[in-house]
């Protein structure tokens, strides 16, 4: 049996009471101010309802005007002309018996891929984060990225301007090439859907003889990689202890790497311009 719930305190209705009457001057506030402002926007004393007014019935009467041109209403006869063809052309599509199988298959997609999405979407959150983390802290690149990605794209724009130039005056030619391939490839449909469904019917039959055994050595491998885990858990940990022992060497290699390519841009520079008055040499001896 359901419990009674208890009256609410003397303190509990008075705090309900105190934000009631809080909401409702606000509410009575910004209704006070939504009116002030009409108030100042339409009165005629100072001038401002008036010129509103003006402004409205100077821009209803270019809109009218320029609705009632010959172009404006060639533009709307064009756009009911469009919105009729696509809703003739489109609305068969709705009854046509081809309809009612392509509906049966989204649901079927859509039922065998909802298990799948909540499986994965942990993964797919924390691979989203580890993305951004990486966006994040590769962000200095980014711009240097979009520099070379807008040369590379002003370079290839003449590329692309021409190619377009040379297939538009190669048109008709074109137009013969499609109508040869089409001639020629039309005769073929029939046998390549032919020989679809001999493929189709040899790859169901192979695929049932294989599934058994596949699965079979799925099992075995699985037991196999349950067994050697102990194995590949002690390759990993020798794989990541000698990373972190080299981790040093490859670090004061690549320090010394750094000091010698920026001796050598120096020496480089200086004999490039040999003429700078105040040149400097910087001499490094390696470690």
């Amino acid at each position: 049996m359901a419990t009674i719930p208890s009256l609410p305190s003397r303190d509990d209705v008075a705090r309900i009471a105190r934000s009631t009457t809080d909401i409702t001057g606000q509410l009575l506030d910004t209704a006070g101010n939504l009116t002030r402002i009409a108030v100042n926007t339409f009165d005629p004393r100072d001038g401002s309802g008036a010129e509103v007014l003006r402004v409205l019935r100077e821009t209803t009467a270019e809109l009218a005007e320029a609705s009632a041109s010959p172009q404006a209403q060639e533009a709307f006869y064009r756009m009911v002309d469009t919105l009729t063809r696509l809703g003739t052309s489109g609305a068969p599509l709705a009854v046509h018996p081809v309809s009612e199988p392509a509906r049966a298959l989204l649901t079927a997609l859509g039922d065998s891929l909802l298990p799948l999405l909540d499986a994965v979407e942990p993964a797919v959150e924390e691979a989203a984060e580890a993305l951004g983390e990486l966006v994040d802290a590769s962000s200095p690149l980014l711009p240097a990225a979009a520099g070379a990605a807008a040369g590379t794209l002003l370079v290839l724009a003449p590329v692309i301007r021409a190619a377009a130039d040379v297939l538009r005056e190669s048109s008709p030619e074109l137009r013969r090439i499609a109508d040869a391939l089409t001639s020629a490839l039309a005769p073929l449909l029939p046998l390549q859907v032919a020989f679809a469904e001999r493929a189709a019917g040899a790859g169901a039959g192979v695929v049932r003889a294989v599934v058994p055994p596949l699965a079979d050595l799925t099992e075995v491998a699985a037991a196999g990689f349950r067994a050697g885990r102990p194995l590949l858990i002690a390759g990993e940990e020798m794989v990541v202890s000698g990373l972190e022992q080299l981790q040093p060497l490859l670090l004061a290699s690549a320090g010394w790497a750094g000091r010698v390519a920026r001796a050598a841009s120096v020496r480089v520079a200086a004999a490039v311009s040999p003429t700078t008055p105040t040149a400097v040499v910087v001499t490094t001896t390696p470690r």
